[in-house]
């Protein structure tokens, strides 16, 4: 009896979590009850567009997190367009450069608590045609299409010298079923031809061998 009465009483660290989310939820409704009412059009969740530059050759004496800048972010189909076409093209970014497309508190790292228990999606493309796609993937996120109970964190776009690299982050990479579901969801909204080979890579693989797209464990 005992243990079901524990069971039952969460953690003071699972009831901050829950106060939290509350707490989050709340903010968001207000937030898209004022875009209404000023005429806007409210996304479901509030995005932060991030950028990360590397110097080639140069072995950086900042961590990954310091090298990480905000750019903006954004809550209404109307800013999110303001945004979008203020920044630079795929083809027209240095390499090596990472744009990230996160949801609101959570920032483009495999440590961040939303990332942490998570993995990501990884599809690569010639540099010619990168664009198309990233722009399908970013449209695809911010209205909402992928997002399976609140499954994914967010989106990655990496340049690279000879490829482009496409990431979707989710939260729960032992999550099998929520991991093909997202999945199948890329392949449909990006219409990848099946020649397409689509791989997965949970961040504490990532965390051990410090890299993101080497010796990924799944194949789709």
């Amino acid at each position: 009896m005992e243990s079901i009465a524990e069971n039952k009483i969460p953690t003071s660290a699972n009831a901050q979590a829950v106060v939290d989310t509350a707490d989050k939820e709340a903010e968001d409704r207000q937030r898209q009850d004022r875009d209404v009412k000023a005429g806007l059009h409210p996304l479901k969740h509030k995005f932060v567009f991030w950028y990360t530059r590397r110097t080639p050759g140069v072995r950086n004496q900042t961590s990954y997190e310091d090298n990480i800048k905000k750019l903006v972010d954004f809550s209404t189909v109307e800013a999110f367009w303001v945004c979008y076409c203020h920044l630079v093209r795929p083809s027209s970014l240095p390499s090596p450069t990472d744009l990230h497309l996160f949801k609101e508190g959570i920032r483009p790292l495999w440590e961040d608590s939303a990332n942490c228990n998570g993995g990501k999606w990884i599809i690569r493309f010639k540099k010619a045609i990168s664009g198309r796609f990233w722009e399908d993937l970013v449209l695809a996120l911010v209205g909402d299409q992928l997002d399976y109970g609140d499954n994914v964190c967010g989106a990655v776009l990496s340049t690279r010298f000879n490829e482009d690299i496409l990431s979707v982050w989710n939260r729960n990479a032992s999550d099998h079923q929520a991991v093909m579901v997202l999945r199948d969801a890329i392949k449909r909204h990006l219409k990848l031809p099946h020649s397409y080979v689509m791989e997965y890579k949970p961040h504490d693989a990532s965390l051990r061998d410090n890299s993101s797209y080497r010796n990924t464990w799944l194949r789709g």
